[in-house]
């Protein structure tokens, strides 16, 4: 689920409202929601998305309803749920990348980072935008914080052809003095 949400940036209620119709597993793998606003939207998965979830479904085929991610009724996990799932992961995680402790992570915490991860690959903002559900590049760019690698990046590609690429560090004063003599 989170692999999921991660690869392709659906908010929580996406998430919760998917049913097993909604994945295709086949070619060209992809899922069908429908989003804020009641906009039906496709979005195409990566392979090893796609790989998980044949495993998944494979499982998931033992459990009642039709919802992708259910709870022990067969109906679709509720919002808390999915949060306090994400919750057990990161105490895990945690122990893993201590980092994580000072950090606030949730469902919507997923989102950003897919249109982050988009970003850094290059990806124009209009198709990151369509990629989200949203109407508007003025709300894409809310999710779109320019780390320090992008902003180094951006300072590489525009430097003077004869300024060296990478961090600027001022001169030592006591080396500068030293070679002064």
């Amino acid at each position: 689920m989170f692999t999921l949400a991660v690869q392709t940036g659906l908010r929580l209620s996406e998430i919760t409202e998917l049913c097993l119709a909604s994945v295709h597993l086949g070619s060209a793998p992809h899922l069908a929601c429908t989003g804020k606003g009641r906009k039906n939207r496709t979005t195409p998965l990566t392979s090893t998305t796609a790989s998980l979830l044949k495993v998944y479904s494979q499982e998931r085929s033992t459990r009642p309803g039709q919802a992708l991610f259910p709870n022990p009724h067969g109906f679709a996990l509720s919002a808390d749920a999915v949060q306090r799932r994400l919750s057990l992961h990161l105490v895990k995680a945690t122990s893993i990348c201590p980092d994580l402790a000072n950090k606030h992570v949730t469902v919507h915490t997923l989102r950003h980072t897919a249109a982050m991860r988009f970003l850094e690959a290059g990806i124009d903002t209009a198709v990151i935008a369509l990629w989200l559900g949203h109407e508007t590049i003025a709300t894409t760019s809310i999710y779109l914080h320019a780390d320090m690698n992008l902003k180094r990046a951006a300072l590489d590609r525009t430097r003077q052809p004869d300024t060296p690429a990478g961090d600027y560090r001022p001169d030592d004063p006591l080396i500068t003095w030293l070679q002064s003599l």
